[in-house]
């Protein structure tokens, strides 16, 4: 086992974005790029951490594509529809662990017993004490809530050790680096910085609720290895608060 990968965190929250389920630039599902998150999931289990993934559905439906027709399609009910497709992944996600012999456990905010457990905070605990990868989908189970949000959540109830926002960027950048070339990428940032100069990390209620906390929060590209790079605390995208 590499030594270079031994992990720094004992419980980690992983939220994981849509993208990181489609294919580069597509919408939809991604077998491959499922399987390579799940190989990765997997190596880092086998190294003793207890680790839970909240996903995205991003690349399925976001809820807000349909809030412009809002007389049609209600926000709430838009909401509802975009956490539905975080479910879609987690059932993806779950069966892609399973084949690589994982023991998982998918919950949701929403109840659907025949496919999922309801989310129990106490239950959830016990699954990640015994080894098993816990997916957390559907969000917070209501609507107007962001799954950063339901990220920052989870990783106080779970009392997770960091909150890691695995994306397509490497990091935080003090503009939009598509844009603007000269954009510079932070290294480390604190709470307080983040929610001053309102940079794009995540929506502010999750970095509130991070902040009261002590938090830390990584934002990292999940690409090529970073996500087991970034629980063994390597360098790697943009550190927000501070880490005894």
């Amino acid at each position: 086992m590499d030594n270079d990968l031994e992990p720094k965190y004992a419980r980690v929250i992983l939220k994981l974005s849509g993208e990181g389920f489609g294919p580069a630039g597509k919408s939809g599902i991604s077998l491959d790029e499922t399987l390579s998150i799940a190989r990765q999931a997997k190596r880092v289990v086998e190294r003793g951490v207890q680790l839970a993934i909240v996903v995205g559905g991003g690349n399925i439906l976001r809820g807000r594509q349909f809030s412009a027709g809002g007389e049609v399609i209600k926000a709430a009910t838009a909401d509802y529809m975009g956490m539905l497709a975080t479910i879609l992944n987690g059932l993806t996600l779950q069966d892609a662990l399973e084949s690589l012999q994982c023991e998982t456990r998918l919950m949701t905010a929403i109840r659907m017993e025949s496919v999922a457990e309801p989310y129990i905070r106490r239950r959830a605990i016990r699954h990640l004490e015994k080894g098993r990868i816990v997916i957390l989908a559907g969000g917070t189970g209501n609507p107007f809530v962001t799954t950063d949000t339901a990220a920052a959540l989870r990783a106080r109830e779970l009392e997770a050790n960091i909150l890691l926002k695995a994306t397509n960027v490497d990091g935080v950048y003090s503009d939009d680096p598509v844009i603007n070339p000269h954009a510079v990428r932070y290294e480390k940032l604190t709470h307080d910085q983040v929610i001053r100069n309102n940079l794009r990390v995540m929506d502010m209620a999750a970095i509130d609720m991070c902040k009261v906390a002590r938090l830390p929060i990584l934002v990292f590209n999940f690409k090529d290895g970073n996500i087991e790079r970034a629980i063994a605390g390597h360098t790697i995208g943009t550190l927000v608060g501070e880490i005894a």
